[in-house]
């Protein structure tokens, strides 16, 4: 079973960018945390980030054509603008979270509204870096009902 966790703008930023909001764990913290829990759930995982949004659709287009069991994202500022992610992640059949660290409706108005969540299968906000392993475990506990 194979989960692709792609994160979008700036999210290469985590622990050097608005600390107290995201927190002091850096990038690679984060990546690290995704690969143990992905050997705990016995699954292949790909992390991809990006702050080219082309660059986020070609990722999910690739998707589309391997076996990807699930796709964890956080579309960062994408999640508010970006229609083209949005289109994407609506043509992929497999499991879809949405993640973000924050609570993004605690936050500023233009925050509030995702656009790609509504394409999505659900959206964990406001966990920190734990939503991340909890979309994964999601992932993993209903791929085969589908």
């Amino acid at each position: 079973m194979k989960i692709l966790v792609i994160n979008g703008v700036n999210m290469n930023f985590l622990g050097i960018r608005n600390k107290e909001v995201y927190g002091n764990k850096d990038y690679n913290y984060l990546l690290k945390m995704i690969e143990e829990k992905a050997k705990e759930l016995k699954v292949d995982v790909e992390c991809f980030q990006s702050n080219h949004e082309g660059a986020i659709v070609d990722k999910l287009q690739e998707a589309y054509f391997e076996d990807v069991a699930g796709i964890v994202i956080n579309p960062a500022a994408f999640t508010h603008t970006s229609v083209a992610i949005r289109d994407a992640l609506e043509s992929l059949s497999c499991i879809k979270v949405e993640v973000h660290i924050s609570n993004i409706s605690d936050r500023e108005e233009f925050r509030h509204r995702s656009l790609t969540q509504p394409v999505c299968n659900g959206q964990i906000a406001g966990l920190g870096l734990d939503g991340y392993t909890l979309a994964m475990e999601y992932i993993v506990n209903n791929v085969n009902g589908r």
